[in-house]
């Protein structure tokens, strides 16, 4: 399990961000104060407050998780 910050400022970075997780099989969940969504659900998130960094918590273990993290880096909150 890896958990890291992000950032998801517009509706492109959002779309960008579920195809990227959409291509994993493992669990991922993007959380900003008490609510917790899936990862890969447009819906979701875009029902979290875009404007501040959301946690992300990423459930797989081994290469695939590796991979991930590298493709959502550019989504990082600095």
């Amino acid at each position: 399990m890896k958990e890291l910050k992000i950032m998801l400022g517009t509706i492109e970075d959002v779309k960008e961000f579920v195809n990227i997780t959409n291509k994993y099989e493992f669990d991922c969940d993007l959380i900003s104060g008490r609510y917790a969504v899936d990862a890969k659900s447009i819906m979701g998130i875009f029902s979290l407050d875009l404007a501040k960094p959301l946690d992300m918590v990423i459930r797989g273990e081994g290469k695939s998780t590796e991979e991930l993290y590298e493709e959502i880096a550019k989504f990082a909150a600095k």
